[in-house]
C-alpha cells in the first residue's frame, strides 16, 4: 500500500468523528492502521484502513507497525460516568501514549474538548489529568479541544418534526456554541500532523460562526420545517432539584451516582457555553474562538430533516 504520505495509527476510528477521521486521512494518502477492540463489524472504518485487533496500550502492537508518523487519539468515554471517564478518558490514553513513546511514534495528536476549560465534572478531570501528561511528555503533541458537535445539538430534530415544541433551559440565550462538523473536524486533526504552528499547542478549535444560541437553533429548525416556533422553557432550578435528588440516592446506590453524574453533565451544557474562556475577563468570547471548515448547522439539520443523514445520538440523547 502507498505510504506517501506517511503511516497513522488511529484510535476510537469505531467513533462518528474517528470514521471521519480515517476516512479524511485515507483521502489525503495516508497509510491508516485503526487499533480496534474485537467484535467490531465489516465495514465500520473506511474501506482502505487497516484494523489491527489489539489493546492500545501495547508497546508490542505499535512496534511491529513499522516507522509510525503520528498517531492521533480520537477515543472517549461513552457514558461520561466517572468509573469509564478515568478508565477511558486517562487510563487507556496513559496507556497509549507509553505505547507510542516506546515505539519511537512521531507525534501524539490528542482529540479532547473545550469544556475542559471549565472543568467542574469527572470526565473533565480526567481529561485534564491525560493532557498534563501529554503535555509532559518527550513527544511531539497536539491536544484539539472542539466546541459543540452536530451531533450534540441534533437531538430535538425528531420530537420537532413529530410536533413538540423545542426544549431550551432558561430562556434559551444561556449558553452558545460554534458547532463543528464531523468532516471539518476530521480536516482539522489531519491538519495537524507534521504542522510546526500546531505542534506544542492546545487548539480550541470550532466552525464557522456566527456562534448560536438554543434559541438561534430552534429558530432555524422551525423555519426550515416551514412551522410557526413552538419553544418551551425549562427551569435550570428543576435541573438542581433533580441533581439533588439523584445524589442522594446516590449514596446508598451506584447506579443513581451515575444518575446523577448524566444530570450534572445535562445542566453543565445547559449553563455553560461551548467558546473560548476568558479566564480574566471571567467570560466567554465567541470572537476569541477560533472558526474552521465550511459545513453549517443548518445545512445539518436540513440533512436531517430530507431523511439524508441519520444520528444514532446514544450519550448525546438528552431529550
Amino acid at each position: 500500500m502507498p505510504d506517501e504520505r506517511g503511516h497513522v495509527v488511529l484510535l476510537g476510528a469505531t467513533g462518528s468523528i474517528g470514521r471521519a477521521t480515517c476516512a479524511e486521512l485515507l483521502a489525503q494518502g495516508y497509510r491508516v492502521t485503526c487499533l480496534t477492540r474485537r467484535g467490531v463489524p465489516p465495514g465500520t472504518v473506511p474501506e482502505g484502513a487497516v484494523c489491527t485487533v489489539a489493546d492500545s496500550g501495547d508497546p508490542a502492537v505499535l512496534g511491529a507497525l513499522g516507522p509510525v508518523t503520528a498517531l492521533i487519539s480520537c477515543m472517549a468515554s461513552r457514558s461520561g460516568s466517572a468509573r469509564d471517564a478515568w478508565a477511558v478518558d486517562h487510563a487507556a490514553q496513559s496507556e497509549a501514549l507509553r505505547a507510542a513513546l516506546a515505539a519511537g511514534v512521531g507525534q501524539f495528536i490528542l482529540l479532547s474538548a473545550i469544556c475542559v476549560q471549565k472543568p467542574l465534572l469527572e470526565f473533565q478531570h480526567a481529561k485534564l489529568a491525560f493532557e498534563a501528561e501529554l503535555q509532559a511528555a518527550p513527544i511531539n503533541w497536539s491536544i484539539v479541544r472542539p466546541t459543540a458537535f452536530f451531533k450534540s445539538l441534533s437531538g430535538q430534530v425528531a420530537r420537532v418534526q413529530a410536533g413538540k415544541p423545542f426544549l431550551v433551559f432558561g430562556d434559551g440565550r444561556l449558553t452558545a456554541c460554534k458547532p463543528i462538523s464531523d468532516r471539518d473536524l476530521a480536516r482539522y486533526l489531519a491538519g495537524c500532523i507534521g504542522a510546526p504552528s500546531r505542534m506544542g499547542r492546545i487548539l480550541p478549535i470550532g466552525g464557522p460562526g456566527p456562534a448560536l444560541t438554543p434559541r438561534d437553533q430552534a429558530a432555524m429548525l422551525f423555519e426550515l420545517l416551514d412551522r410557526p416556533a413552538r419553544i418551551r422553557q425549562v427551569p435550570v432550578a428543576l435541573m438542581d432539584a433533580i441533581i439533588a435528588g439523584l445524589s442522594g440516592l446516590g449514596r446508598l446506590s451506584p447506579r443513581m451516582a451515575e444518575r446523577a453524574e448524566f444530570a450534572r453533565t445535562g445542566r453543565y451544557y445547559a449553563t455553560e457555553s461551548m467558546l473560548h474562556w476568558d479566564a480574566d475577563k471571567r467570560r466567554y468570547d465567541a470572537d476569541a474562538t477560533p472558526e474552521f471548515g465550511s459545513d453549517t448547522l443548518r445545512d445539518h439539520y436540513a440533512r436531517l430533516i430530507r431523511g439524508e443523514e441519520r444520528h444514532d445520538l446514544g450519550a448525546h440523547a438528552v431529550f
